[in-house]
């Protein structure tokens, strides 16, 4: 391509290096094609066809999102080949909530100076994200901006759309006291919280590299450990049972994000001997003191996703979301009252 400019080269913008980024990172896209994908990377608009085989009303759905200041991790560790899969999945497991399957994905890169390498890296992991999700990565944006990023830091968020018969939305308004919400185990802190995370742990390079014995590991390498995508366990989980309502534990924990996929009059009742916390929530409460309310107001403690289900179909749904590769098991019932979650 002949497109080059000295003047703006010299104000810190390359446009050579946005070409060999690209290059760079088509071998990662070729990964996430699929069926309907009808354009390569380089034009204006992603082109993606709508396979409506056995849909007969489509409701499309989209979800957007970033990685949050979790890549502070990634900057500290030199480490950028896993953030892409968070910021995927922080996007397709928000649209999967309604029972919509991903169809495609975009992303968005701004970065202080643009290494092509590093970008390709980035680009690598959103590829792996998009393939473990079945989505296809059909165009992004990789924007240059000196002076308004340092040069060794950058930002990511992206952008998903997917596909859900209108007859097959969720219908969360089923649900009814006795109802069992069943918890999907997260892979750890996923990609929220990490401001606190960080406040805590006064996080530097030294701290990232210290090892602890109640994690088997050493910090940087949990923290950094990608946000789990539940979109093949949440699939094969709808096609085995009746599911009346998920919820995406992200930012505000069990407290946050449980009510909102509740009917008025109900809450959740969870005892707290049942939730499965990872030891990476037990560090973090005892190295910051952090009271356990704030802990499961801010954290998912992990829980990835939680699944509500009529009693009669829990073992069923469980059985389901392991035949997937995930871990699940019972979290607490349904209950009547407005008090949103109730842990005792």
């Amino acid at each position: 391509m002949n497109s080059y400019s000295n003047s703006y080269k010299e104000a810190g913008v390359d446009v050579t290096a946005g070409y060999k980024a690209v290059e760079l990172m088509k071998q990662y896209v070729a990964r996430t094609m699929t069926s309907g994908v009808l354009s390569g990377l380089g034009g204006f608009g992603g082109l993606f066809e709508l396979d409506m085989t056995g849909i007969s009303k489509p409701v499309l759905v989209s979800g957007t999102d970033g990685v949050g200041t979790k890549l502070k991790i990634a900057f500290l560790m030199d480490k950028h080949d896993t953030v892409g899969i968070d910021c995927v999945a922080m996007c397709v497991n928000d649209i999967i909530c309604c029972g919509a399957k991903p169809q495609f994905f975009l992303d968005y890169i701004a970065v202080g100076k643009n290494y092509p390498e590093k970008v390709a890296k980035i680009v690598s992991g959103v590829a792996e994200g998009c393939v473990q999700s079945g989505a296809a990565l059909i165009g992004g944006e990789t924007a240059e901006m000196p002076g308004f990023y340092p040069v060794d830091e950058y930002d990511l968020a992206g952008f998903a759309v997917g596909v859900v018969d209108k007859d097959k939305i969720l219908k969360p308004d089923t649900q009814k006291p006795g109802d069992v919400m069943i918890a999907i185990k997260s892979s750890g802190v996923h990609s929220n919280g990490f401001s606190l995370v960080r406040k805590v742990f006064t996080v530097n390079e030294s701290n990232l590299a210290r090892h602890y014995s109640d994690l088997g590991t050493t910090l940087g390498s949990v923290l950094l450990t990608p946000t789990k995508i539940y979109v093949k366990a949440v699939m094969n989980l709808l096609d085995k049972v009746t599911v009346k309502s998920i919820s995406h534990i992200t930012g505000g924990g069990f407290y946050e994000n449980i009510p909102r996929s509740l009917p008025k009059g109900l809450s959740a009742k969870i005892e707290r001997k049942a939730v499965q916390v990872l030891p990476i929530f037990d560090l973090i409460a005892k190295t910051g003191n952090i009271p356990e309310r704030d802990m499961f107001n801010t954290f998912n403690m992990g829980v990835g996703m939680t699944v509500v289900v009529d009693k009669n179909d829990a073992d069923k749904a469980i059985q389901a979301i392991k035949e997937a590769g995930e871990e699940a098991y019972v979290l607490g019932e349904l209950v009547e009252g407005d008090y949103g979650v109730i842990i005792c």
